[in-house]
């Protein structure tokens, strides 16, 4: 039984599809705009481009996005982080350099007693991601 984060946006999914598209390689498998619910009538005007649901593919994993409300406030992801276990360091550094644009360094990349590259930051979008090479 897997488990899948679900992050929430707040009106900025589109952004952050195309920021883990370019930064991680993510396939988005599956998307789905307001405007195509069921029932248009629950839908605002001004959401109706935002996305309601949509299914990426990060490396081996499953990450489901949102907008959530589209209330434009900034999305506070506390508590939890995303984690990248690679295979090389070179991997490590090109990942946490690529999700780090924009964002904040919250452990520089060095080596570890349990891994020889390890690094912890929080890209533009607020998202906590743990980056290391699997021991």
């Amino acid at each position: 039984m897997p488990v899948q984060p679900y992050l929430f946006f707040n009106g900025r999914c589109d952004e952050a599809i195309e920021f883990y598209q370019k930064a991680l390689g993510a396939e988005v498998m599956m998307l789905m705009r307001f405007k195509q619910a069921p029932d248009p009538s629950m839908v605002r005007p001004e959401t109706a481009e935002k996305i309601m649901h949509a299914r990426l593919r990060i490396g081996d994993a499953i990450v489901l996005v949102s907008d959530g409300m589209c209330s434009g406030e900034p999305q506070k992801f506390e508590g939890f982080s995303l984690t990248l276990s690679l295979s090389s360091a070179a991997e490590v550094d090109r990942s946490f350099n690529a999700l780090v644009q924009g964002g904040q360094v919250r452990m520089p990349l060095d080596k570890t007693f349990f891994s020889p590259r390890f690094g912890m930051l929080t890209d533009k979008f607020g998202v906590g991601w743990i980056v290391l090479v699997e021991a």
